[in-house]
């Protein structure tokens, strides 16, 4: 064999080995690739996927119900009352009355009626607190309320229903003075913190207002028989009147001392005041009548003495029924 052919042999021989090399590099190269793929992106598509939502809790329903038997002793001055009622708790879970509070007074027994697990009947006697409103006074009307939340858990643990077969107000029932005006049962809610979670609320409302047959005979029997014989003694011309009219006078503000020492001191003025105010006034007005009249009769002034009766038969009397009447409208409003 010559010199070029062994060259061209050993030319060809180093191309087939090249070509292997790169031949073994790309299938090593390949499976490489291919094994990154395996393991890598399964990886990241697991890094990149969201977590899986944990299941949202729900409260605890608690159906919730008070049936009144009785109240007693309305303290208007105190705020205070007195109330005998059946409470009925009903749930899912073993609740009981030691989860919850009476947010407007204490009790001061309980009895355990029923017991088990899934609901609990309680007869309970508790003194609770009101907050009177004396400005129809003594027209007033008040709301008896009986406020229940949880002691410890908000509306997101807790939310009551109201039991209305088991709410309600007996037919017996009764408060002395007092005429009831039905009920009605809410469930609100109430936040003690701000952005705090709020707390689940059941509010058992129960309305009074004061007997009229009472209110007529202890308030305004007294007065209006006062405010009568005053004006009936403008008829008369003798001075002697002005003894009756002064008596008078101080026999109305007795009794409006007594009356008004039955409620508490207020802010604000009552019926009653502005009922006072007007008696005082025609009183007032007669009074100064009969001292003008009395002064004319003893200045020989008989002119005067019979213009200044004329005309307080004529106004006085008129003048003061027409304030009454507009202030009795007032109770219409």
């Amino acid at each position: 064999m010559n010199l070029k052919n062994r060259s061209g042999t050993a030319a060809s021989c180093q191309s087939r080995t090249l070509f292997g090399s790169a031949a073994r590099a790309i299938v090593v190269a390949f499976f490489v690739l291919v094994l990154l793929a395996i393991i890598v992106f399964p990886a990241a598509g697991e890094g990149g996927s969201a977590p899986a939502p944990s299941p949202a809790v729900t409260p605890e329903v608690v159906h919730i119900g008070a049936y009144v038997v009785d109240f007693n002793r309305f303290n208007v001055a105190e705020g205070t009352y007195e109330a005998s009622f059946y409470l009925t708790l009903s749930s899912d879970t073993n609740i009981s009355l030691s989860d919850l509070e009476i947010m407007n007074g204490q009790i001061s027994s309980i009895n355990t009626i029923t017991n088990n697990p899934g609901e609990k009947v309680y007869r309970i006697y508790a003194v609770l607190t009101a907050d009177p409103d004396l400005r129809r006074y003594p027209f007033d009307s008040h709301t008896l309320p009986i406020t229940l939340e949880p002691k410890t858990l908000t509306e997101k643990d807790m939310v009551f229903v109201i039991d209305t077969n088991n709410t309600g107000l007996d037919s017996e029932a009764d408060l002395p003075g007092w005429e009831l005006t039905g009920y009605r049962a809410d469930v609100t809610n109430k936040t003690y913190v701000t952005d705090e979670i709020p707390y689940s609320r059941a509010i058992f409302s129960y309305g009074i207002m004061r007997d009229v047959a009472s209110t007529v005979l202890k308030f305004f029997l007294p007065i209006t028989l006062i405010i009568i014989v005053s004006l009936t003694s403008l008829l008369m011309k003798v001075s002697s009147r002005l003894g009756l009219n002064a008596s008078m006078f101080l026999a109305a503000v007795l009794i409006h001392w007594r009356i008004a020492d039955a409620i508490p001191l207020v802010a604000y003025a009552t019926f009653l005041d502005f009922f006072m105010i007007l008696t005082y006034a025609t009183l007032v007005m007669v009074l100064i009548s009969g001292i003008l009249i009395l002064w004319y009769s003893e200045a020989k002034n008989v002119v005067r003495v019979e213009e200044v009766h004329r005309w307080s038969i004529r106004i006085i009397p008129a003048l003061s029924i027409s304030l009454y009447f507009l202030l009795f409208l007032t109770l219409l409003i």
